[in-house]
């Protein structure tokens, strides 16, 4: 079957076995794309049923379990209203609607950091010992959510910073603009932080004992043969990318590429990312023939997703088309 083909495993297919069902993916709906598979469930649920060490590692851009990423505002957002910040224009392009993590209450920080937490707890048997986690965070919360993922039970390696102009900061004081004109009330921008997390190993293991026995617990080099960088000069998602997919955190597959590539060590396992979005980290997968499983509980972005995938797949990205 072409990577590039979606295939919707339907229940009266899999009872038949007409279609092969991925080991992971239970009775949820799904799409297979090459090696990868997108599951129409809920993250939580999804990985409570793993079984015990089934994953090598996971890049995410999670939704913060905040009220932005609830599926009423969510469609909200997508017919322009809800309670979501427009971003203002510039370079005559309209960018997407951001949440208002700064406008965020005591409550609202309680409860981002017990999600946070829980999904640490919750993801922490399904993953080998020394698997690395990738999570993307932002300036202003990633102490808080970086901290809270530490609770859960993963221990924290490093941040990689992805350096690009963001729309995040610069805003003049609200109400203030005026009286205020040559104020910000946060700095514009210029860096998005990932934060990078790993099982802990055994004890007494090192880092080649568990390559040797799990294939995990290290990066992978970049194609190049250097070792993956905690900095990567990054582009905002292209125009055409955001054609493709028009999900407000796509992330670009020129970086995505680069952060899934790094993840298995080895090159060879199955990646997860529990939070797909518009399907970017599974692209990104297949685009460096990797096996990745992901799961998208909202059906409008899981159905761009079946779409999306196969498109953004395809896309030759990086320099001299080498790099990724």
């Amino acid at each position: 079957m072409p990577a590039s083909e979606a295939v919707p495993l339907s229940p009266k297919a899999q009872a038949m076995n007409a279609e092969p069902q991925h080991p992971l993916a239970f009775d949820y709906r799904a799409a297979r794309f090459g090696k990868s598979v997108l599951l129409h469930a809920d993250a939580f649920s999804w990985m409570a049923r793993l079984p015990n060490e089934s994953l090598d590692g996971m890049v995410l851009d999670p939704p913060y379990g905040v009220e932005e990423y609830e599926v009423k505002q969510l469609e909200k957002m997508l017919n322009g209203g809800g309670i979501w910040r427009i971003p203002p224009s510039f370079d005559g392009h309209q960018r997407s609607p951001l949440p208002r993590f700064t406008a965020l209450d005591d409550k609202q920080r309680a409860t981002l950091r017990t999600y946070f937490k829980d999904f640490a707890k919750v993801a922490l048997p399904a993953l080998k010992p020394g698997a690395h986690v990738m999570v993307a965070g932002n300036s202003f919360l990633s102490q808080l959510v970086f901290g809270a993922v530490v609770e859960g039970g993963l221990e924290f390696r490093t941040v990689i910073i992805r350096l690009v102009q963001t729309l995040r900061g610069g805003d003049k004081p609200k109400l203030g603009e005026k009286e205020f004109p040559k104020v910000a009330s946060l700095p514009r921008g210029g860096y998005e932080p990932w934060g990078l997390f790993r099982k802990p190993l055994p004890p007494k293991m090192t880092v080649r004992e568990c390559l040797k026995e799990y294939g995990t617990g290290g990066l992978c080099h970049r194609p190049d043969g250097n070792p993956f960088s905690d900095v990567i000069p990054s582009e905002r998602t292209p125009k055409r990318e955001r054609e493709i997919a028009d999900h407000p955190s796509l992330k670009p597959q020129s970086l995505m590429r680069q952060l899934v590539r790094a993840i298995l060590p080895l090159g060879k396992g199955t990646l997860a990312d529990p939070f797909a979005g518009s399907g970017s980290t599974l692209a990104a997968a297949e685009a460096v023939g990797y096996s990745c499983i992901g799961c998208e509980r909202y059906e409008d972005y899981f159905e761009m997703a079946c779409k999306a995938i196969p498109k953004l797949r395809a896309l030759r990205v990086g320099e001299g088309d080498t790099l990724l």
